[in-house]
C-alpha cells in the first residue's frame, strides 16, 4: 500500500474506482481525474483555473468511439508524480501511512462501515417490495378499488429512484458521503413513519415515493465508500456483499412482508423498516467518518490556508469543478446519451423493460396466488421465493463466467466491449422462458412449484441481462461511464413505476396465460439486440457522432 500512495495511477484504476464511486471520471476520485482534450486523455489533477476551459472540451468530445485508453509509460509517470510532489503549493496525505486516508484506517473500522453500509443498502430495496403481500389490505384500508392506484402504490417507490440519485451524487462531490449518508437516512426514516401513518391513498403514494428519492442514497454512494476504504486486492469480496442488497432484497421483503401483515397489519411493514432504518442511521452517526479523499484533502487544504495563510494551497484531487458544473455533468450527460447514443439507448431499454416485469410480478403476485391458489395470510408471501432464489443463480453465474470470458480476451489482446454481451445474448432467451413458464402454469392452475420455478427461470434471465449490460456500457463510455448508467436507471426506473399501473387489467383482460405470453413475445423482440451490437457495435461507436 506504501508503494500505491505514490505511484501514478493508471487510467484503467482511475476509471474503474470512478465507476465504483457512482461518478464519471473526469471528476476527481481517490486516484486523480481524466482530462479530456481533442488528442489524449491523461491522468492528472485539474487546476481550478482551467476548469471553465476544460468543461468546454468535454463537452466537444465524442464519447462512444472507444477513446484510447493506453496507459502512460512508467517515466511519464514518474515525471509527473515527482511535478506534483516537488510541488510545495499541492495538498496530499502525509506519507503512506497518514491515518488521515480511509485506506490507513483499522480493519475493524474499515470493515465496519463497509457492513453498515451494506446493511442499510439491503433493506432499502427490501423496502420497495416488502409491503406488497399487503397491498389488498391497504385498499381496503383506503376504501379503494382502483387497479392502477394498486399497482402503483409499489412502484412509486422506484420512481423515486430516478430523480433522487441526480441531486444525490453532485452534492455528495461537494459535500462529502457523510452528510448525504446522514441526511438521506434521517428523511428515509421520517416519510417511511409517514407512509406508516397515512390516513388516505394521496398521502401514502406521495411518501412512497419520497422513501425512494431518499432510499436511493446507499445505492448511489455505496460502492464509493467500499473503493474509499478497501484495496483492489480485497474490494470483490466487499462489492459481491454490497451488491447482495440490490439483489436479493427486492424478493426477500414479501416473504417478511407476507407474515408480518397477517401478524401485525399492512402498516407495520414500514414500522418495521424505521425502527431498523432508525438502528442504522443512529449507529452510522456515531461509527462512521467521512471516506471520500478529496473531501478529505479538500478540508486538509482549506485548514492549512487558515493556519499558513498561504491562499494557494490546493488538494492534489481539487478539479475546482463548480456547483454548476457538477449539476450538469449529473443531469444533462445521461440525457443526452439517452437520447443521442443508440448503444446507450437500446441496452438501456432492454433493461427497462425486463425492470419494468419485475415490477409487474411484485405488483401481481399476491392477487395470481390468492385467486389461483387461495393462498392467504402470510404464506402468499413465499410466492417471491423462486424469483429471489433465480436472481441469485443468476448473479452467480455471471460473476463466474462473464468475468472468465472477459478474462480471457483480454490475455489474447483482442478484447472489445461487445465481449460482454456474449452471457447477455444467451442469458436473454431464459426471460420470454420463464414468462410462458409462469403464465401457462398459472393459467391451468398446475402445482404451486411449477409456477414458482417459472418465476425462478425469470430472475435468472433478468441478471443475466442487467449484470452484463451494466458492464457492457462502463467498457463502452470508459470515464463518462457513470453518466451511461444513470441513463439507463433512470429510464428503467420511469419505466418500473408507469408499465406495472396497467397489469392488472391486462391480466383481466386476457387470462394470466396470454398476459405473460405477451410479456414473452416483447422481451423476445429484445433479443436481438445483443446479438445485433456483438456484431455491429464496433462499427457503431466507430461512427459515432454522440458529443457531451
Amino acid at each position: 500500500m506504501a508503494e500505491s500512495m505514490y505511484r501514478h495511477p493508471t487510467r484503467s484504476e482511475i476509471i474503474e474506482l470512478a465507476t465504483e464511486e457512482g461518478h464519471d471520471a473526469d471528476i476527481p476520485t481517490n486516484a486523480g481525474t481524466i482530462e479530456v482534450t481533442s488528442q489524449t486523455i491523461s491522468p492528472s489533477r485539474k487546476q481550478p483555473q482551467d476548469s471553465e476551459k476544460q468543461s468546454n472540451l468535454d463537452f466537444e468530445n465524442d464519447i462512444e468511439k472507444g477513446l484510447r485508453l493506453e496507459s502512460l509509460s512508467s517515466e511519464e509517470h514518474d515525471n509527473e508524480a515527482l511535478e506534483e510532489t516537488a510541488d510545495p503549493n499541492v495538498v496530499w496525505w502525509d506519507g503512506p501511512d497518514d491515518p488521515q486516508n480511509p485506506m490507513n484506517w483499522p480493519f475493524m473500522k474499515k470493515w465496519g462501515a463497509v457492513m453498515l453500509v451494506s446493511a442499510v443498502t439491503f433493506l432499502t430495496p427490501l423496502a420497495s417490495s416488502m409491503f406488497a403481500p399487503g397491498v389488498p389490505e391497504v385498499m381496503k384500508t383506503f376504501h379503494s378499488t382502483n387497479e392502477m392506484l394498486e399497482g402503483f402504490m409499489v412502484s412509486v417507490y422506484v420512481l423515486g429512484f430516478a430523480f433522487g440519485p441526480l441531486i444525490i451524487a453532485p452534492l455528495s462531490e461537494m459535500y462529502g458521503r457523510l452528510p448525504l449518508y446522514h441526511s438521506c437516512n434521517c428523511f428515509f426514516v421520517i416519510f417511511t413513519i409517514a407512509a406508516a401513518v397515512a390516513s388516505n391513498m394521496g398521502m401514502f403514494i406521495v411518501f412512497r415515493f419520497f422513501m425512494g428519492c431518499f432510499g436511493g442514497a446507499p445505492l448511489v454512494l455505496g460502492g464509493g465508500t467500499i473503493a474509499d476504504l478497501i484495496s483492489r486486492e480485497q474490494r470483490g469480496t466487499a462489492m459481491v456483499v454490497w451488491m447482495m442488497g440490490p439483489t436479493i432484497g427486492p424478493c426477500v421483503g414479501p416473504i417478511i412482508g407476507g407474515f408480518l401483515t397477517e401478524a401485525r397489519g399492512w402498516r407495520w411493514n414500514f414500522w418495521f423498516v424505521a425502527i431498523l432504518a432508525s438502528a442504522f442511521t443512529i449507529m452510522s452517526m456515531v461509527l462512521m467518518n467521512e471516506t471520500s479523499a478529496p473531501v478529505i484533502l479538500k478540508r486538509k487544504a482549506k485548514r492549512l490556508r487558515e493556519e499558513t495563510g498561504n491562499p494557494k494551497l490546493v488538494s492534489k484531487l481539487d478539479s475546482g469543478l463548480s456547483a454548476k458544473d457538477l449539476f450538469m455533468f449529473s443531469i444533462v450527460r445521461p440525457t443526452k446519451m439517452l437520447t443521442r447514443s443508440p448503444i446507450c439507448f437500446f441496452i438501456s431499454l432492454y433493461v427497462a423493460i425486463t425492470y419494468a416485469y419485475l415490477y409487474i410480478l411484485f405488483t401481481t403476485f399476491t392477487a395470481v396466488f390468492k385467486t389461483q391458489y387461495g393462498w392467504r395470510g402470510g404464506i402468499v408471501g413465499l410466492s417471491f421465493l423462486g424469483l429471489g432464489i433465480g436472481s441469485l443463480i443468476g448473479q452467480t453465474v455471471f460473476i463466474h463466467f462473464g468475468n472468465k470470458t472477459a478474462e480471457k480476451h483480454i490475455k489474447r489482446g483482442d478484447f472489445k466491449p461487445e465481449h460482454r454481451l456474449y452471457i447477455m445474448a444467451l442469458g436473454g432467451f431464459f426471460l420470454p422462458i420463464g414468462l410462458f413458464w409462469y403464465g401457462w402454469s398459472v393459467q391451468a392452475q398446475t402445482h404451486f412449484m411449477v409456477p414458482i420455478t417459472g418465476t425462478g427461470c425469470i430472475g435468472f434471465g433478468l441478471l443475466m441481462t442487467f449484470m452484463p449490460a451494466n458492464t457492457y456500457l462502463v467498457d463502452v463510455f470508459t470515464i463518462h461511464a457513470a453518466s451511461a448508467m444513470a441513463a439507463n436507471t433512470v429510464l428503467r426506473s420511469l419505466m418500473a413505476a408507469l408499465i406495472p399501473l396497467s397489469s392488472q387489467r391486462m391480466y383481466a383482460v386476457m387470462g394470466y396465460g396470454w398476459g405473460n405470453s405477451l410479456l414473452g413475445f416483447v422481451s423476445l423482440l429484445l433479443v436481438p439486440i445483443p446479438f445485433l451490437f456483438i456484431k455491429y457495435g464496433e462499427r457503431i461507436r466507430a461512427r459515432s457522432t454522440v458529443k457531451l
